[in-house]
Parts: structure tokens; C-alpha cells; sequence
């Protein structure tokens, strides 16, 4: 974690924690470090918050002043800045969201020449720079300013490429798509009229406030509602820029992450397409997804919380497929970084080839009650090294045995221990998770 860039980019309030001045400067530095040796080429896409278009003309000067020329995607989504940057050559992505967060915040997202998010080297010069801690730079003059160029046609690619991917049709399946009057707004229901499903669409008018507004991934009970009042086949709900997608069967069921990784790997190893047979999750997936996937047969490897680190795991041992419970998925033969549409997609197929409904799939998937509490810490590292509290998380997991777990770690962003237990009730895991916390305030290692 640096100073600015968290795990998702450089992210926070508008004009507040993240301002005109630090986009400009990020720009600076981006479009001079990728041109030190030829005329650097940058893409940038934006989300539908207000905020978005004062950034994109704020990144646009910082990278023009310093000699590159930016290709301008306009409102799209992250996984598509990925897939331009792969495939048309360019140096870097930008992408303008804060993801699913409120409309006041935004954030940059920069994605390296593979369509990955960014070295964390590459980072901390960027950090560097902003703090004054490196020399100016020199500016562009005459021919060598560079130039901004209107770039709508590489998101058309884009949505060209999606349609191309499901090996068969959705004729007549009736899918309900939540936008959340995000970056799918632009891009999701053509891609599935296209492959003939009907299509039923809501939160997909953005007017600059209303991103993520109880609606999308984050409140997917309004899908939930909509999906079975309309009697939908399923349903799909994105966040903000669409790197992540959160299910609803036809019965309202919320199909999330772990559950997706689970049906879509499934049916990746019986059509002999799963690498290493190796699913990649993150160490909050549900040990309900690590039994199924034991029984199945199937192998699985942990990351550190962060589709970041999922991605890296994927790339250096080439695994298919890999994500979050929060829905962020990433399929490595399609793409390089977590594409809600794209997962969507694949999930229609499996369900599609399989000639089963998403309920069906997803129920051999038993989830284990799981509860999250956070605890305001003076000092993270002390209170995980405390002796009582090493003591006590060593119980709880010891009492859970096979059929529970604990996970206690610390926030990346916040001063704050993160308990999380799962086991067989939602009792036990609340008195468990209260064991834990009790323990911490005893030792006088909280603050209000």
C-alpha cells in the first residue's frame, strides 16, 4: 500500500482527498515515463459520475503537457480500457471510477501495457512525483505537445469482442441487467440483445449522481425484487466501471463470487478448459466454495484480499479463472482483470451448454454462515502480535475445526482489525466473533 494508491488505484472524495492537481500531475508523470523513448499512446475511459469529465480534461492536459498523445474512450468500462490496451498497442490505460463507491468520490485506475492495474514501482514514482520528491519535468513544446484524440471506435471493439465470446446464443432467455447507472449503462444490454436474449434493463440512466444510488452489485436486492416480479430467467448486477458482477437465479437466490467461480469452474473442468485444475480466491472466499471444489476435485490456491493479487497468482502459474466473493472474477483466456459483462456472459453459457438453470448449478454450493466485524485499533500490528489475542484465535480455530474458520487481519486502508468467523450457525459465529473482540478491548488495544 503506498501513500496514494491502495490496491484499486488512487481513490477518494472528489476535490477532497483526490483533486484537478493530482490527475494533472499523475498525467504528467504517466505520459512522460511511457514517452522517455518514443511517442507515448494513452488510452482513458471514465465512469458516469460528474466528477469524471473534470478529471479526464485534467489527466488529458498533465499527459499532453508532457509529450503524449491520449485516445479518449469516453464513458466505458475498466475491463475495456484492459482490453484496448492489449490489443491496439497502446503504452497505458487510465480508467476515471471509484468502482462502487458513492458518487462524491472517484478514483484512477492505471493499467500497465498488458491491460494489468499497474507495478507497484511505477507506483511509488508516480507517488514520488506528486510529493515533490523528484525533479521537475520537462514540458512539450511545438510539434512534440501531443495530441487528444476521440477514440469511441475502440470501445465499439470492445462490445464486438464480448458478443464473439459465448459459443452459443440466449435466444428467448429472459436476463434482467442492473447497470447501476454506471459504465454498463453504455455497453451491457447491447452486448445482450445482440446474442438475442430479452433483455430487461434498470439503472441504466446515469445522470452524473445517481452511480451506485441503491442500485448495482452493492444493493442487489432491488434485482432481486425486479428479477422475480418479472419472472426473469436470471439476473446480473454490475458496480460503477463493471469489473464486477453479482448473480440473482430465477428463484431471487444472489449467486455471488464464490458461487460463480464455482459453477463457471466446474464447467471449465468438464469441458477440459481449467488450467492447472486450479481455482485462485482470495482468503476471504467462503470455506463453503473449498469444500464443494474438494469434492469436485478441483484444487485451489489463496491470495491476499485484492483481485490484484489474484490476478498475479493467475499470470505466474497460468490458471483459467480466479476472483473475489465480491464478484470480481477474472477469466485469463478473455481477459486480463476482473469484466463483469464478460462474466455474465460465461455464466449464460454454462448454463446454456448445460441445459440447467443457474439455481440448479449454484446449489451444490452449500455457503457457510459468515460474519464480518471491524475493530478500531490504535495500532494493528500491535494488537495482531498481542500474546492474549494470539491465544484466543488460536481456540477459536482450534474449536472449529473442519467445520469452521477464523481469519483475523488488518485493513489496508483503515486503522482497523478485520474478524471474520465462519462455521455451521449464525450463532456460533457471532459468539465466536464476539470471543475475539472481547479480547482485544481487555487488552485496551481499541479507540473510539
Amino acid at each position: 500500500m503506498g501513500k496514494y494508491f491502495g490496491t484499486d488505484g488512487f481513490r477518494g472524495e472528489a476535490n477532497v482527498d483526490l483533486t484537478v492537481n493530482h490527475a494533472f500531475k499523475v498525467g504528467r508523470y504517466v505520459g512522460w515515463y511511457y514517452g522517455r523513448d518514443h511517442k507515448a499512446k494513452i488510452v482513458i475511459g471514465k465512469d458516469t459520475r460528474r466528477s469524471s469529465y473534470m478529471f479526464e480534461y485534467a489527466l488529458v492536459a498533465g499527459l499532453t503537457a508532457s509529450g503524449a498523445d491520449a485516445y479518449l474512450l469516453h464513458v466505458t468500462t475498466t475491463p475495456s480500457i484492459s482490453y484496448v490496451v492489449r490489443t491496439e498497442e497502446f503504452d497505458c490505460g487510465i480508467m476515471i471510477s471509484a468502482s462502487h463507491n458513492p458518487f462524491y468520490d472517484n478514483g484512477i485506475k492505471i493499467l500497465n501495457g498488458n491491460g494489468q492495474k499497474i507495478e507497484a514501482s511505477i507506483e511509488a514514482r508516480i507517488e514520488a512525483y506528486l510529493d515533490g520528491e523528484l525533479e521537475e519535468l520537462p514540458l512539450a513544446t511545438k510539434e512534440d505537445v501531443g495530441r487528444t484524440v476521440d477514440f469511441a471506435s475502440g470501445r465499439n471493439r470492445y462490445i464486438g469482442y464480448l458478443i464473439s465470446i459465448p459459443c452459443r446464443d440466449f435466444k428467448n432467455i429472459k436476463v434482467g441487467l442492473d447497470c447501476s447507472n454506471g459504465s454498463a449503462s453504455s455497453i451491457a444490454k447491447s452486448v445482450f440483445d445482440a446474442l438475442r436474449a430479452k433483455t430487461y434493463v434498470i439503472h441504466n440512466d446515469p445522470d452524473g449522481t445517481n452511480i451506485n444510488r441503491n442500485c448495482g452489485s452493492t444493493h442487489i436486492e432491488v434485482l432481486q425484487k425486479y428479477v422475480v416480479d418479472n419472472g426473469l430467467d436470471v439476473g446480473f448486477a454490475y458496480d460503477g466501471d463493471a469489473d464486477r458482477c453479482i448473480a440473482v437465479d430465477h428463484k431471487g437466490n444472489i449467486i455471488d463470487g464464490d458461487k460463480i467461480m464455482y459453477v463457471c469452474g466446474k464447467y471449465m473442468k468438464e469441458q477440459g478448459r481449467l488450467n492447472g485444475n486450479t481455482i485462485v480466491t482470495t482468503v476471504m472466499s467462503n470455506l463453503g466454495l473449498y469444500k464443494a471444489l474438494e469434492r469436485e476435485g478441483i484444487r485451489y490456491e489463496q491470495t491476499a484480499v485484492g483481485d490484484k493479487y489474484v490476478a498475479e497468482n493467475m499470470l505466474q502459474n497460468n490458471y483459467s479463472i480466479g476472483g473475489e466473493q465480491s464478484g470480481h472474477v477474472i477469466f485469463s483466456r478473455y481477459a486480463a482483470t476482473g469484466d463483469g459483462i464478460l462474466t455474465s456472459l460465461l455464466i449464460m453459457e454454462a448454463c446454456v451448454e448445460k441445459k440447467s438453470t443457474l439455481c440448479d448449478l449454484a446449489r451444490e454450493m452449500k455457503a457457510y454462515p459468515q460474519l464480518l466485524r471491524n475493530v478500531r485499533v490504535g495500532d494493528k500490528k500491535k494488537t495482531r502480535e498481542n500474546p492474549a489475542v494470539k491465544e484466543v484465535i488460536a481456540r477459536v480455530a482450534e474449536e472449529l475445526g473442519y467445520d469452521g474458520r477464523i481469519l483475523v487481519r488488518e485493513s489496508g486502508t483503515e486503522p482497523v482489525i478485520r474478524v471474520m468467523v465462519e462455521a455451521g450457525t449464525d450463532d456460533i459465529c457471532r459468539e465466536q466473533v464476539d470471543r475475539v473482540i472481547r479480547v482485544i478491548e481487555e487488552q485496551g488495544l481499541t479507540v473510539k
